[in-house]
């Protein structure tokens, strides 16, 4: 008998993200280290209509699979750190959920086609969902980086290196 929370619960996909990246090597490891890579969120026809008035924010956040995480992990050794961390404390794909999400900003809605820059995503990774970015919801200027001492130039420049594959 599973416990509540234990079972399996299936998230429809709403399309597949497109990038210039085929390799997890040497991929941006946030959207800050993409800022200029272009992508593209293309979107099930079925779902194009919800798509109505998204041209009209800067930003969007893309919540996708990590489809390609070969395991779980609880424990990982994340980028830009040297001490094992619980998985949970970090952005590793390596998660129980396998669920990813960037910020990106928005380049234009054509039909089903979201074009965005900040593409820091593998290409052919399943689309969760779109949401957008209101920064009177979602920026906390109080916030504080837990154990992420890191500037926002090494994040940029880090690339990944295959720990996660």
């Amino acid at each position: 008998m599973k416990s509540p929370g234990e079972e399996r619960v299936e998230v429809p996909v709403i399309g597949v993200i497109r990038t210039p990246f085929t390799r997890l090597e040497d991929m941006p490891i946030q959207p800050v280290g993409a800022e200029d890579v272009e992508g593209e969120a293309v979107v099930l026809e079925r779902f194009a209509p919800g798509l109505r008035d998204l041209a009209l924010f800067s930003h969007i956040i893309l919540i996708y699979h990590f489809h390609r995480a070969p395991r779980v992990e609880l424990l990982v050794v994340p980028y830009l750190d040297t001490a094992e961390r619980g998985v949970f404390a970090t952005r590793s794909p390596l998660r129980p959920s396998r669920i990813g999400l960037s910020i990106v900003r928005l380049v234009s809605v054509s039909g089903n086609i979201v074009r965005f820059k900040g593409a820091d995503v593998l290409d052919g990774t399943p689309l969760l969902d779109i949401k957008p970015y209101i920064p009177q919801f979602d920026q906390r200027p109080e916030a504080s980086s837990g154990w992420m001492e890191s500037s926002r130039d090494a994040v940029a420049r880090t690339r990944s290196d295959g720990r996660f594959a």
